[in-house]
Parts: C-alpha cells; structure tokens; sequence
C-alpha cells in the first residue's frame, strides 16, 4: 500500500479526518458528534495517513503547551489498519513538527491498552492521569532535546573531537571530524580520501568506524547533559550497508530517538543504551549502523 501522509486541507478531508477521531475516540462511549474536537484545534498541528483511494485510515495532533513543552492528542487509527504501522507513522510525523517549533520535550495522556505502543516508541511514564469515560489514563513523556545550553554543546563538541583524536588514533587516521553537536543532533564526518578502497569508494570498515564513534559519541553527549560519567565500550553492533560511499560520509544521530536510563550507572552497576546512526553521502543515506553500548561506572560516579 502506498500511504499518503499529509495534513487535512479540503473541507472533505476535514470532515474525515473528524469523523475517524469520533469513530475510535467517542463513538464507543456514546460520545456525541462534536465531542472529538476541543477549543485548540486552530492553533494544533494535524496528521493524517490515507490509502491509494484517499481514505483516511490514521490520524493524529500536536499541540503547544508552552514555550518548552507540545502535547500529542487525539492519536487513532482505523480498525481495519491496525497493526500496519499508522500509529508510529503519525506519531513520528508530529515529533517532526515538535522538533522544527523548537519545543524540548512532548508529553501525551495514554490508557493502560496504548502503554505499549508508546514506549516502543520511546516514552516513559510520569504520571497518572485524569480518567476519561471512565477509563484510567498515564502520562507519558519524550525528551527532544539537549538540556544543555547551545554554547555549552560548542565546547562539548570540541572536547568531544579532542577526545577522538587523543584517545582512538584510528579517528585521528581517519580525519574523522565532529560536524556538529546541536541541541537535537550529533552529526560526525569522515572525508574520501583517508579511507579510500581498491575501487574509489569508501572502505567498509571506515563507514563501520564511524557509525562506532557517532553512536559513542551520543552516548558520552546523553553523560555529559545528565553530569554523569562513565567508561563507554561497545557491547555489539550490526550495520547495513545501502550503497557504495563516493564522497564524504557523515554519521547523523538524532537526540529525541534516544531515551536513556542511566540510574544504574548510580547504584554501581552497568547501564546500557541500544543507539542508532544513520549514514549518509551528500544527503543519500548509504548505511544504517544499529549498536548497543554498555556505559561502566567509574570511582567517581556517586
């Protein structure tokens, strides 16, 4: 199926777009026409995934609540579309929004059924909350962003590079670079020529080393904004490879797929973090690099 992911423009697509809210969100608990929409929906940002045929069959919406914080809301899909991947299509779709306002975390309200889907996808719970038609609902969070100020991720990221370069001399080899370390991303790069092969592309296990070191570096990043520390090592890791590197590569690591439990780390015990990097070449993504990195604590963790 070739699903079209849009925002509801024509008053036809509105009125579906409603009409599904109402249909899984109301109906069921003999909730009138009109329950479905509330006092924000001018100043809400809307999703909606249809089919080849323009059915509406998933829906979502994105709110601010403050400068700092957005709330996602009103999330269905169509019964007969459940298990497809909608839900996750919208929801990804609306931390995409979130990101571009800047907000640094999203927050949502979510019955016992939908924990689940939310936490696969990187929330934590909060707290409970209010009941709605009777049924008990949980707050969930997400962070987005970098608590840290923008200066003080400037001079992480040259620290950051420091540390490739002193510590792993392959990185130093390499040329690999931090492009840059931003409130939402950890982009690393590595130029052709240093890690040319036999047949002009780049070398497998060069695009291998920095999907290793970007990820490390998120992880030692995710360290650095909580004041914690700790010995990063590499546990496992896997990568695929799409097509062949004809220029320079860059590791891009996004901070909001990323939602790490390191209470371990202050009870004396190893914290662990599953990290994904993609890799890309002038904009076309050449390589998916997937490792899970285990974080020691150091003496001077408390």
């Amino acid at each position: 199926m070739n699903w079209q992911l849009s925002a509801p423009q024509t008053e036809a697509q509105w009125l579906a777009y409603y009409q599904l809210r109402w249909q899984i969100l109301r109906a069921p608990w003999d909730q009138p026409k009109g329950s479905e929409q509330d006092e924000l929906e001018a100043e809400s940002f809307h999703r909606m995934v249809c089919t080849e045929a323009g059915e509406v069959v998933a829906v979502g919406r994105l709110h601010k609540v403050d400068e700092q914080t957005a709330q996602v809301r009103y999330m269905a899909v169509s019964d007969q579309w459940q298990g497809h991947g909608l839900g996750a299509l919208v929801l990804q779709q609306l931390e995409q929004v979130a990101l571009e306002l800047g907000v640094q975390r999203i927050i949502l309200n979510a019955r016992d059924t939908a924990a689940g889907f939310y936490q696969k996808a990187g929330y934590s719970y909060l707290e409970p909350a209010n009941a709605l038609f009777g049924i008990a609902h949980h707050r969930y969070g997400k962070t987005l962003t970098f608590a840290a100020h923008v200066d003080v991720l400037k001079q992480w990221s040259a620290q950051l590079q420091q540390t490739f370069w002193q510590t792993i001399p392959l990185s130093a080899y390499m040329q690999l670079k931090v492009q840059k370390l931003g409130r939402q991303q950890l982009v690393c790069a590595a130029p052709l020529a240093p890690n040319i092969n036999l047949h002009q592309t780049m070398f497998a296990g060069s695009i291998y080393t920095l999907g290793t070191l970007t990820g490390w570096g998120m992880v030692w990043s995710l360290l650095k904004d909580q004041q914690l520390d700790g010995d990063i090592v590499l546990a496992d890791a896997h990568i695929r490879y799409l097509k062949p590197v004809t220029g320079q590569a860059e590791g891009r690591c996004w901070r909001h797929q990323h939602q790490p439990d390191f209470s371990a780390l202050t009870q004396q015990r190893k914290a662990r973090l599953d990290i994904k990097v993609d890799i890309f070449c002038d904009d076309t993504q050449v390589a998916v690099f997937e490792g899970r990195f285990a974080v020691l604590p150091t003496k001077r963790q408390h």
